[in-house]
């Protein structure tokens, strides 16, 4: 179970730093980092400018997800376009240099398959691989969306995509915590008529379902986009409300049952969307505090280091 927990959320302590990293509209700028102490409030590094440019001409990076693989490194998967069958993929040692970013046609060979929306990925220590989670149409299959998975070991190589989530309407959005004895999958219930649009939780006895105990609306309609973190005790879900106030807003709940809303509890970068929360450490907080994307910053950490240890 410590192993399927490296790539799942994590129980945080007040003083843990958590890395929220998003995109803004209309997402050709990149990926955006902001920084906390507490899991509630949030500033930007950077001076606010993107950690992340895209690298191809006609890439997006929508709904960006990172996280800690057991091999050491930070993976990252991402939205490519809005009208494509493939994800965006890089990784990275220190969440500062990141490799080239791949293209990776996921859906490809799905006959009919119209997009590949927000990839999120969690490492399965039982069976040694990556589980890759996405929504996606398929005509002919689904006339809309569903949430899709693969895995893979190495990013290169996936087997074929399956159904993973199917409640009988249409969802996206689709993310995944251990807690409590169970996982816990949170979802976009994305039906227009009549208006849902709002998220729900659903919990399940593996990581890969079965899902029920599906709740009724967690939020208001206009919502998308959850993330769930485990501060204090407490379990917050972040997520993004994109009608007017156009803002990301959040929900706190101690049992994963009765939810209140926070909003006024909370901070983030004006005009952040879709993003993800991501637990580091202390040293890699200030590391990013004091790094820049482009390397100037790493003689800035090269000399906090050397005072560190001349105190």
């Amino acid at each position: 179970m410590r192993a399927l927990a490296l790539a799942l959320v994590a129980p945080l302590l007040r003083a843990d730093p958590v890395l929220f990293v998003y995109f803004k509209e209309p997402a050709k700028s990149g990926v955006y980092y902001a920084l906390s102490e507490d899991g509630y409030h949030f500033q930007t590094l950077n001076g606010g400018n993107p950690w992340l440019r895209p690298s191809e001409e006609g890439e997006l990076m929508r709904d960006p997800f990172i996280t800690r693989g057991p091999d050491g490194l930070f993976h990252m998967v991402w939205t490519w376009e809005w009208r494509a069958q493939s994800i965006g993929y890089a990784n990275s040692p220190d969440l500062v240099r990141w490799s080239a970013q791949r293209q990776i046609p996921l859906m490809a060979g799905t006959p009919g398959a119209r997009n590949t929306w927000a990839p999120e990925i969690y490492w399965d220590g039982k069976q040694s691989k990556w589980l890759v989670i996405w929504s996606s149409v398929v005509e002919g299959r689904n006339a809309t969306n569903r949430i899709y998975h693969a895995f893979t070991r190495d990013f290169r190589s996936f087997t074929t995509p399956q159904i993973f989530f199917d409640p009988g309407y249409e969802v996206i959005d689709a993310t995944l915590t251990y807690t409590r004895g169970r996982y816990w999958m949170v979802f976009k219930d994305e039906r227009p008529t009549p208006l849902h649009k709002e998220i729900k939780i659903a919990q399940g006895p593996t990581l890969e379902g079965p899902w029920s105990s599906i709740s009724g609306p967690l939020t208001e309609s206009w919502s998308e986009g959850p993330s769930i973190l485990e501060i204090g005790g407490r379990y917050v879900i972040y997520y993004d409300h994109y009608r007017d106030p156009r803002r990301y807003e959040a929900i706190e709940s101690s049992d994963l049952e009765r939810w209140t809303p926070i909003n006024d509890r909370i901070s983030l970068p004006p005009g952040c969307k879709h993003g993800s929360f991501l637990r580091i450490t202390e040293e890699e907080a200030e590391r990013l505090r004091l790094a820049r994307p482009d390397g100037r910053g790493e003689a800035n950490v090269r000399r906090r280091r050397r005072l560190e240890r001349r105190g």
